[in-house]
């Protein structure tokens, strides 16, 4: 077999239609070119992100959060043209498309809710910015801090460095506590009981110095000291403090009530154990009536 034989079956193969669309036949070759300038435009989109965050955003100052929002809708804008001009390139007519999208969105409309909600709620999130990357959220029984904004699902860092991948869809549905949106400073709220024979004053006096004394709690605003109310055996005693991230305050509670118990020590203020009375009565003495036969 001569070369010129070889190289017509070869012709054949790649130009044989496999289908067509808007009476345009699609080949193997027109899908190797596809494929083709689609993986061109990817390689050119991660290099075109890489060199907007790392040299040209950073000159801005922007945020972070800001910066990661900017380059995620430029990527999609970046590849949305680029399946345009790839449809365009194997000759395919993008106007004559609408009724195929058309009768694709009926599917859409069956199969796919939960892709398209995803897809919508992504670009609410990247649009409205009520969660950012960095923002440390509460989703149900989660928290952590949000490391990815993706097309279908958000990932989120748990406190245990456990990825959490969430649908965006429930960002959107439920209930989300951000722990960072806006003003980031956050309040502790320490719970302690202390004994009815306690100084009060002494004991104001320690809550306050185990706040004022950790480096990492805010002078303003000052921590406040509340009296709650009378337990059972102690007067219930609660300590405000402020911090300016909620991603320490954890360790930071956690040190203030070691604090706290250090110093109650020393000064002689007791935290009670609960407690409780038993009285035991001597039982009264029951008459005894003899039945006669």
């Amino acid at each position: 077999m001569d070369l010129a034989k070889v190289l017509e079956i070869f012709d054949q193969f790649f130009t044989y239609p496999l289908f067509t669309i808007n009476q345009t036949p699609i080949t193997l070759s027109s899908l190797m070119f596809f494929l083709l300038i689609m993986s061109g435009f990817w390689m050119v989109n991660s290099l075109l992100r890489r060199f907007l965050t790392h040299r040209v955003l950073k000159r801005f100052k922007m945020p972070i959060a800001t910066q990661y929002t900017l380059t995620r809708i430029l990527q999609y804008l970046f590849l949305f043209i680029g399946i345009i001009i790839a449809f365009q390139v194997i000759g395919i007519d993008l106007s004559g498309l609408a009724v195929i999208f058309g009768f694709l969105s009926v599917g859409i409309g069956f199969g796919l809710q939960n892709l398209t909600s995803n897809f919508i709620a992504g670009l609410m999130l990247l649009f409205e910015q009520h969660i950012q990357v960095g923002d440390r959220i509460t989703v149900g029984d989660t928290e952590g801090d949000v490391t990815e904004i993706n097309i279908r699902s958000t990932t989120i860092r748990s406190l245990n460095n456990i990825a959490i991948v969430v649908p965006n869809s429930e960002f959107i549905s439920s209930t989300v506590t951000n722990w960072s949106h806006g003003d980031p400073k956050t309040r502790l709220e320490i719970d302690v009981g202390v004994s009815y024979d306690s100084d009060l004053d002494t004991v104001i006096q320690c809550l306050e110095e185990a706040a004022n004394e950790h480096h990492q709690v805010l002078s303003t605003p000052r921590p406040e000291v509340l009296h709650m109310g009378f337990g059972d055996s102690s007067w219930n005693m609660r300590l405000w403090a402020w911090v300016d991230s909620p991603q320490g305050r954890r360790r930071i509670q956690s040190d203030i009530h070691c604090a706290i118990i250090k110093k109650f020590r020393a000064r002689q203020v007791e935290i009670p154990y609960p407690q409780r009375d038993l009285h035991v009565r001597t039982p009264l003495p029951v008459p005894f009536t003899a039945i006669s036969p």
